[in-house]
């Protein structure tokens, strides 16, 4: 069985043609799909179902998609729920904020479904295999309960965050490129601007506070956790 088949999606679009598309493709994937066609009934859906993943449109009526988005990943009862967003070319910033909000990925219309299909399967892919617990000064990561401490306190991550920090936590000191980021957390090869990397970056030091800066930032490559961190 393909990763995800039988899991929930729910897509919140108001373009019948994109939702009945993504629903067709979806359920031949073996997905069990909701739609909602405006922003709100998106985001009531999302808190009454609590779906295993969300294809969010931006451009929405009555609430826009990134407000949905910032909304969903504030609450701890949905903050857990993986984002996919979907955005015209025009719309880079609302891309960017879309991901600082904690959207896990987003596609440009026009889109492949078979591409949503991959990207969808990778992210629900990141979560099935927990790993070790990893401790790295102040930071420690116990995977199979999927929870992040920094010196005992817990820091709330989405999945894409966690799976992030734990892949430079695995591999402390070593210099990891964008690319291989993107490969290695994303689940796919470079197929999106490496730009979506230091955005989650950038949200995940914001989470770890003081000691985010244990994520030292290579120039022109990528990223570390300093193999030195202690405080």
């Amino acid at each position: 069985m393909e990763t995800g088949a039988g899991r929930k999606i729910l897509i919140v679009e108001d373009e019948s043609d994109v939702a009945d598309l993504l629903t067709l493709n979806f359920r031949k994937a073996g997905f069990k799909i909701s739609t909602a066609a405006d922003g709100a009934s998106g985001l009531q859906k999302a808190r009454e179902d609590r779906p295993d993943f969300i294809v969010l449109d931006l451009m929405l009526p009555k609430m826009s998609g990134l407000e949905v988005c910032k909304i969903l990943k504030n609450d701890t009862a949905t903050s857990h729920i993986p984002i996919l967003m979907l955005t015209a070319k025009a719309e880079e910033i609302d891309r960017i904020v879309g991901l600082e909000f904690g959207a896990d990925d987003y596609v440009t219309k026009p889109f492949s479904p078979r591409e949503i299909l991959l990207r969808i399967r990778a992210i629900l892919r990141r979560g099935e295999t927990p790993g070790e617990s990893l401790k790295a000064g102040p930071i420690s990561i116990d995977p199979a309960r999927h929870e992040v401490r920094v010196n005992g306190k817990q820091v709330r991550l989405t999945s894409l965050e966690f799976k992030l920090l734990q892949t430079l936590m695995q591999r402390r000191g070593r210099v990891q490129d964008r690319d291989r980021l993107l490969n290695e957390v994303w689940g796919y090869e470079s197929v999106i601007d490496t730009r979506t990397v230091d955005t989650h970056v950038r949200r995940l030091r914001e989470k770890l506070g003081k000691v985010g800066d244990a994520i030292e930032t290579v120039r022109g490559f990528g990223y570390r956790l300093r193999d030195d961190y202690r405080t």
